[in-house]
Parts: structure tokens; sequence; C-alpha cells
């Protein structure tokens, strides 16, 4: 069974910096893209970063300048480095990829279950 498990959520103060990791295992014959997604308390799940298997990146207008993904395919680990941290970055964040599973055969996007993020003073 492939599952995606996020880590390094937490509280950090307004201007404060986090960083999360997410990491896949089970049986995987590659990843494709890797990215991170967000809900905040009443909202819609919006994504916040992605990174392909090449070196091209996208990012949410709300956090482009301030965070950064990347990854590493060896450990099979997406990371978002999250800087000058607002109020406004509190949500649940979650981790997604598109995997090719063995067993079963299969490709499809798979979700973590989620790390609270919570910027307040």
């Amino acid at each position: 069974q492939v599952q995606l498990v996020e880590s390094g959520g937490g509280l950090v103060q307004p201007g404060g910096s986090l960083r999360l990791s997410c990491a896949a295992s089970g049986s995987i014959l590659s990843i494709d893209d890797m990215g991170w997604y967000r809900q905040a308390p009443g909202k819609e799940r919006e994504l916040v970063a992605r990174i392909p298997s090449g070196d091209t990146t996208n990012y949410a207008d709300s956090v482009k300048g301030r965070f950064t993904i990347s990854r590493d395919n060896a450990k099979n680990t997406v990371y978002l480095e999250m800087n000058s941290l607002k109020p406004e970055d509190t949500a649940v964040y979650y981790c997604n990829a598109g995997i090719y599973a063995y067993s079963p055969r299969s490709y499809k996007h798979y979700w973590g279950q989620g790390t609270q993020v919570t910027v307040s003073s």
C-alpha cells in the first residue's frame, strides 16, 4: 500500500519559519509530480506549490517569494520551506504525489493525512 506521511507542522510566530516534509513509501515504481496543498478553516483545499520531476516549480501567488518547494528523489521525499509566515498561512497542509505503483499496478495521485500549521503570536 502506497502512503504519504507529512511531518514538521506546528505553532510558529508571524515572521517565523517552518519546514514541512512528506515521505512516500510502499509499492512504488516511480514518482511523477509532487506538491503541497492547504485547507484553512471554512475554506476549500488550495494549491500551495508543486514540483514535477524536472526543475520547474509552481507557486500560489499568496506564497510566492516566501515558500520554497524541493524534493529528494533518493528519499522519495518532498519539502516545503516556509519563511516570513503570516497568520493567513494557518491551515492543514497536505502532501500530494503522482505515483506509479506495482501492487496493484496503477498510476494515481495520493494524499497525505495532513499536518497542522498555526501562525499566531
